[in-house]
């Protein structure tokens, strides 16, 4: 019964794993425009270094839940680990300045995209299974958040490491947290499936989930698109208008510092309120907050007010950590859950991508203060969307499978 059920059961297979990964790609994600640089690339190629990583992300999203369909969601997990182990070495290798060096650099981070990738698809797909339903929400936003402590937490080991090491450093603490992700997931069971049951995902492939969910993908997946949009963005938009506003990049830095933690300090009540009341009174509010912080920015002109309005932001973002993990589970059938959720990472990531476009393209029109409240827009257009087309209150007895609770 669901009320027997207690996350803690599944917390070392699922969130310690996902906390360790959280810090690997948090300690080496903000030192892969400096190796690029140091490797001899101008600004413009280190962004485009950095860009493979969302890349390797989007072109292994669809193939992820392929994978996890033929080989089950805990080898898949632990074939990620690897590349990603691969992926790090790549990026340890330093050949001098040189295009071969940017080469082998640019292929290990987008290898480390792609087996984000797997990995994320392959832990929800198990998690989505291993929960009863009506704890789902709780245990999606224990998820998100235990992967943000990690990202939190990774920049500050990354930064000792570096201290020490220099560069390599950082990548050096990944390679420590993936080794001991992939360690925690070779003890975690297999989940329990019949030979017909993987017989039949077998024969799910993304079209025919496409044409079954297509009403899915363009009414609700419209507002995963719009929240995740201005999710990204709102992790530009801070340190561009410390800038504008003439703070040093310490003033900078610490803002930030302080909107993050407010964000991993709020997930798990929203998960209670979703699995209470129903997914619209978080996913909502989310959306509604991050919109106003956005607004609200360009009326800040010093340290105290920026900071606050980047609380808002961070408390808006928290609030909704796991919403968009949850939703795809509650959609996503029993028979094919991989080849769904693949599908609906490609929404997301292309949220995440359209968002710092809009801002950049308003801001080269109107400037900055226009991109943001253009931005800031989206966050409203998003709430819209998702009370339109979230079902109300979920039923504590749906079964698995059968599409979104109402």
């Amino acid at each position: 019964m669901p009320e027997e059920f207690r996350l803690r059961s599944v917390a070392v297979a699922a969130f310690g794993p996902a906390t360790l990964f959280g810090l690997a790609e948090g300690a080496m994600i903000p030192v892969i425009a400096l190796s690029s640089i140091d490797r001899g690339a101008s600004t413009a190629i280190a962004a485009l270094i950095n860009a493979l990583l969302g890349i390797g992300s989007i072109v292994t999203n669809i193939p992820s839940g392929i994978l996890a369909t033929r080989i089950g969601e805990r080898k898949s997990m632990l074939l990620a680990a690897a590349v990603a182990v691969v992926g790090l070495i790549l990026c340890l290798i330093n050949l001098g300045r040189g295009p071969l060096s940017l080469a082998v650099f640019g292929l290990g981070v987008l290898l480390l995209g792609a087996a984000s990738s797997v990995y994320t698809l392959a832990r929800q797909s198990y998690l989505t299974e291993m929960v009863p339903p009506p704890m789902r929400a709780r245990a999606m936003s224990t998820l998100g958040g235990t992967l943000r402590i990690g990202m939190f937490v990774g920049p500050f080991i990354g930064a000792g490491a570096e201290a020490l090491w220099g560069l390599p450093g950082a990548y050096f603490v990944s390679l420590a947290a993936m080794a001991g992700a992939a360690a925690v997931v070779y003890r975690v069971p297999d989940l329990e499936k019949s030979d017909e049951h993987r017989a039949a995902a077998a024969e799910v492939t993304s079209s025919v989930i496409l044409k079954q969910y297509w009403r899915t993908f363009a009414t609700l997946g419209l507002g995963v698109i719009l929240i995740q949009a201005i999710r990204q963005t709102r992790q530009v938009v801070i340190p561009l208008w410390a800038a504008h506003i003439g703070l040093s990049p310490t003033a900078n830095s610490i803002i930030y510092g302080i909107a993050g933690l407010i964000d991993v300090a709020t997930f798990y009540p929203s998960g209670k309120v979703m699995d209470t009341y129903g997914r619209r009174w978080i996913a909502v509010p989310s959306a509604i907050v991050l919109g106003v912080s956005f607004i609200v920015m360009p009326f800040t002109h010093a340290v105290v007010t920026l900071t606050l309005t980047a609380m808002i932001m961070g408390f808006g973002n928290g609030i909704g950590s796991g919403i968009v993990m949850t939703l795809s589970a509650d959609a996503s059938p029993e028979i094919g859950r991989p080849t769904f959720l693949g599908l609906w990472r490609e929404l997301s990531d292309a949220g995440q991508g359209i968002g710092p476009l809009i801002l950049s393209g308003a801001t080269a029109v109107a400037g900055l203060t226009t991109g943001i409240t253009v931005s800031g827009l989206i966050g409203f257009a998003a709430a819209l969307t998702l009370w339109i087309f979230i079902p109300g209150r979920p039923r504590l007895t749906w079964r698995r499978g059968e599409g979104l609770p109402s």
